[in-house]
């Protein structure tokens, strides 16, 4: 199968190539970017494809990558809002999630598919429960998912045993599957609900497995002085005691990091830690602001993540994007922190870097990731500087074309790869009959 796109305004992502095209084209052949280049003289006249999409009026950008969020929790968007987190998670989150059934899972996560293909997102890192369901979803929908099994344990070797034998198990049946575009990690779910030691057994895991890990640190002020108080040193220090942040043979992903020290901050640039920043959950929640501009000076690598949608609503990179962006400029007093093409990196480049190194960047080599963002729109008009449009001025809803894998997902604004209103039609079924269930007896 080839596609052909011509006459878009190329944002590439390529710090050693073309960088922005204004009139350019784009040839896939099968799931690869096959040419790139300029179309000013009508190049693309001479190209054939099968399938060919006139791009005027568009900027062709990588898809977005979501590198932090929990799938199956679109059925809780809006169950629990406006409340402090431990009240939140023991009286609503936790009782509702102990009531999760395999399908709950299963449409929660193909509307989560949905959301992301409507809004730019092609591919994501999910940690949550009943992870096969995810990847069947994900197997439908088309994009790319970097899936992990969220393992808790506290300190219960028996517990960790069953916990680390069924991201295993995810591991064994879905690693690779779906032409290459599930893969999976080892997710333990926190420093303050595993401990050290289950912690090293996961990473040995994944070093055996040849696959990443993905964990929740220092997203609260309040984990940070639990692990003083109990190991007296913090998160980031204690797992580094069992050498768990070395990246040499596999990627780690670090999701929030909101607590972060500058000691912390420079291991993470030693050691190659990928961190997930997630601004609007932060906020929503109160964790804090984490020091992004700091962590990118230093050389550490962020990407961006929406968390799940009971502590964000949605999984909306493009809101992620300004709201990182103007975080930081009001978290330091300086408006030139974090500028627009870094924000841009971290949704594409750095995204892509953990969940496949072949996307997050528009060459030839390249696999055929992408999203074409309309700008023949008001909120779109007009365009001085195209980073600084995608970041403050474009909305997921300006996403009109996704292609994934060499595949069109959706074109012109129409989701090809499912019905939308059936699906949106069983998840609030599950979502309702899941808070009934989640009711507390009387």
């Amino acid at each position: 199968m080839s596609i052909l796109i011509k006459n878009a305004y190329i944002v590439t992502m390529d710090k050693d190539g073309a960088g922005e095209i204004e009139n350019g084209f784009l040839l896939i052949e099968n799931n690869l970017i096959s040419k790139i280049g300029d179309n000013s003289n009508n190049a693309a006249d001479s190209i054939s494809a099968g399938t060919v999409i006139d791009a005027k009026g568009a900027i062709l950008m990588p898809g977005l990558s979501n590198t932090h969020t929990h799938l199956g929790m679109t059925l809780l968007r809006g169950y629990a809002d406006d409340m402090a987190l431990q009240a939140w998670l023991e009286t609503k989150i936790w009782p509702a999630e102990a009531n999760l059934t395999a399908e709950d899972v299963y449409y929660g996560s193909l509307l989560g598919c949905l959301e992301m293909i409507r809004s730019g997102t092609t591919a994501f890192c999910d940690m949550y429960f009943f992870m096969d369901e995810t990847a069947k979803a994900v197997e439908k929908a088309g994009i790319r998912g970097c899936l992990s099994y969220g393992m808790i344990e506290f300190g219960d070797e028996e517990k960790g045993n069953k916990e680390l034998a069924t991201n295993e198990k995810l591991v064994r049946d879905w690693q690779g599957k779906a032409n290459g575009r599930i893969t999976t990690m080892y997710g333990p779910h926190a420093p303050n609900t595993c401990c050290q030691s289950f912690i090293g057994r996961s990473k040995e895991a994944a070093e055996r497995d040849g696959v990443g890990v993905h964990i929740h640190v220092l997203e609260t002020e309040a984990e940070l002085n639990q692990m003083k108080e109990n190991h007296g040193m913090c998160s980031v220090h204690h797992l580094d005691a069992v050498d768990f942040w070395n990246t040499e043979k596999i990627p780690v992903l670090a999701a929030h990091c909101v607590w972060m020290s500058d000691g912390d901050i420079k291991l993470f640039a030693k050691k190659g830690v990928t961190v997930s920043h997630n601004p609007i959950s932060n906020m929503k929640l109160a964790s804090g602001i984490a020091p992004i501009q700091k962590m990118l000076d230093a050389g550490v690598s962020v990407s961006l993540g929406t968390d799940g949608c009971a502590s964000n609503n949605n999984l909306n990179l493009f809101e992620e994007m300004k709201t990182a962006a103007l975080l930081q400029k009001v978290g330091t007093m300086s408006p030139t922190a974090l500028p627009a093409k870094a924000v841009v990196e971290m949704a594409t480049v750095n995204g892509g870097r953990v969940i496949d190194k072949q996307t997050g960047v528009l060459k030839a080599g390249n696999k055929a990731d992408m999203i074409l963002v309309d700008i023949q729109k008001a909120n779109a008009t007009p365009v001085f500087d195209v980073y600084s449009h995608l970041v403050y001025a474009a909305a997921g809803s300006d996403v009109k074309t996704m292609i994934v894998d060499g595949k069109i997902l959706m074109e012109n604004y129409k989701v090809l790869v499912m019905d939308e209103e059936e699906v949106m039609k069983k998840a609030k079924e599950c979502a309702f009959s899941l808070a009934e269930r989640a009711k507390p007896k009387k």
